[in-house]
């Protein structure tokens, strides 16, 4: 199955969707999937531009509105996660998941889905240190200082992504994993970007969250952005266990390692796609699809769920697993009975005014 990747897409549908185009006439292929890794810019309307912390000068409406109006439809079934420019009100209309427009999915702020035997997962947003352990407390108007919290990824989030014990094949982050930066050629990220070795040298470029659920999940790919630079790394995941660190690894797939890669924006002669092979199980399965494991997590969490600024303590790893096994329990006799319905419904609705350009 050929998956496209993007880096960040910062509203640029058309030119994204058109360079696709020219690729597969190009290369005379066929692309399955799109995935985007953030500042996806899903603004409807000019009163989601205000609810997006991005610099006036940089604030443009973009070209997302004609898909959730009807006027375009995306050519490529897409799946896209959060990142630090984004209409924050709008996503989180969507906190679990759910398509923002026909053909267009997002993961939520957390979130892990099943597409052709494919299990595909992500977090959305950036790690900053002092909104980590807060709750979801953001809440529509925002503040200038809340227009820029609700997009901090948050501690409850990760620690449900903690609990996922089955493989995962993609995984997904608008920034990188602390320390992967070692994982590639750094003397040449460094001469492209030469304004990140302070935070190398002091071990603050990337998020530490993120460093976690790659050791953790161990996917077979991950896939970033956030930093404007084509990127591709290799972690051994053998070596990595022994210190609890990110180690280079050869590019052996089948050996326990991740194949990491992060890409630019979209923008003329920069590196924003890549196409990626990936082998499918489920060759003819065309429907995006609720991933199992998931949704028992989902359920056995939601109670610790936030929306005050304090988080609500979460309970053990142990007894999070033990509550998840019950809900995996109840969820797989509801599939056995045919009551369970894993298969996600196209039932996109716009919930707000259309930008009108007249």
């Amino acid at each position: 199955m050929k998956i496209a990747i993007e880096g960040c897409c910062h509203g640029h549908l058309d030119e994204i969707y058109g360079s696709l185009k020219l690729l597969e006439q190009r290369d005379n292929c066929k692309i399955d999937l799109l995935l985007i890794c953030g500042d996806f810019q899903a603004v409807r309307n000019q009163a989601d531009l205000r609810c997006m912390s991005v610099p006036l000068k940089y604030q443009r409406l973009g070209q997302f509105w004609k898909y959730y109006s009807g006027k375009a439809k995306a050519p490529y079934l897409t799946i896209f996660i959060g990142g630090n420019h984004e209409a924050s009100n709008h996503l989180w209309e969507l906190y679990h998941g759910g398509w923002v427009c026909e053909n267009i999915y997002y993961l939520g702020h957390a979130g892990v889905i099943n597409y052709k035997g494919l299990r595909i997962g992500g977090v959305s947003g950036i790690f900053k240190h002092g909104d980590y352990k807060r709750g979801h407390y953001e809440k529509f108007p925002y503040n200038p200082s809340e227009l820029r919290s609700a997009y901090h990824v948050r501690e409850y989030d990760v620690r449900k992504l903690l609990q996922i014990r089955k493989p995962m094949d993609v995984f997904l982050s608008h920034d990188w994993p602390q320390g992967i930066e070692h994982c590639g050629d750094l003397a040449q990220l460094l001469r492209e970007k030469s304004f990140l070795s302070d935070d190398i040298r002091s071990k603050t470029l990337g998020s530490p969250p993120s460093k976690d659920l790659l050791l953790k999940l161990k996917p077979d790919y991950w896939f970033s952005a956030h930093l404007h630079v084509r990127y591709p790394a290799v972690v051994d995941h053998d070596k990595s266990a022994q210190k609890n660190v990110l180690k280079a690894g050869d590019g052996d797939a089948t050996s326990g390692v991740t194949k990491f890669l992060s890409l630019d924006k979209c923008m003329p002669r920069r590196q924003f796609l890549q196409v990626v092979d990936i082998p499918s199980s489920k060759s003819n399965d065309e429907e995006l699809r609720y991933d199992l494991e998931w949704l028992a997590i989902t359920k056995a969490l939601h109670p610790y769920l936030s929306l005050n600024r304090e988080s609500t303590p979460l309970p053990t790893d142990e007894e999070m697993q033990s509550m998840i096994e019950q809900e995996m329990m109840f969820l797989n006799m509801q599939v056995d009975m045919d009551e369970l319905d894993l298969k996600i419904p196209k039932n996109f609705e716009a919930t707000c005014e259309v930008y009108d350009k007249s």
